[in-house]
């Protein structure tokens, strides 16, 4: 029964000292918690570095506007769009029958991008968030400029990335045909 209670105690403590990524937030901007719920948002689209593998999901407000032509036909997102970019480190498919096929290995981290005209007007409406992963002790915490590849950890981390995707109003990934 003592060791019982001590495993359980033992246990309950670790339980507890667990990281909730709800409570990870960029200095000076968006938090981890804004974006409850984006593990079941719609995808927009997936890519791939060299390095990691993507996938891209939009909440309802974004996919809504993606459907109705946004970016392409002009107009901007709306306010209270947002985005999410799941990263994965990659791997080599034990499984697949071609042997190029790369799968998401562990998780490399979440970036975040939420239109909010008002709260973000100097970085073209957006607010961006950048959270890397440690597998090891399970936690998300913010990209740094001592990362690899070096990453901003305000609000603005993402503008001038993505100054070069102004014309579609700062996002570059596009809703492909399904």
């Amino acid at each position: 029964m003592v060791i019982c209670l001590v495993t359980l105690a033992v246990l309950g403590g670790r339980a507890i000292s667990a990281q909730d990524k709800y409570t990870v937030q960029v200095p000076n901007g968006l938090a981890f918690s804004e974006f409850r719920g984006y593990e079941d948002w719609q995808t927009v689209a997936v890519s791939k570095t060299e390095a990691v593998i993507n996938v891209i999901l939009a909440n309802p407000v974004a996919i809504d506007a993606y459907r109705a032509g946004v970016p392409g036909n002009g107009k901007p997102f709306p306010d209270g769009s947002k985005t999410a970019k799941i990263s994965w480190k990659q791997k080599k498919s034990t499984e697949a029958p071609d042997p190029t096929t790369v799968v998401p290995d562990t998780l490399n981290g979440v970036g975040f991008m939420m239109r909010d005209s008002r709260r973000f007007p100097d970085s073209g409406g957006w607010g961006w968030a950048q959270f890397k992963y440690d597998a090891t002790s399970n936690t998300f915490a913010p990209w740094t400029l001592a990362d690899k590849p070096p990453q901003g950890n305000d609000a603005k981390c993402g503008f001038t990335c993505h100054t070069i995707a102004k014309a579609k109003d700062y996002v570059f990934t596009a809703y492909p045909t399904r």
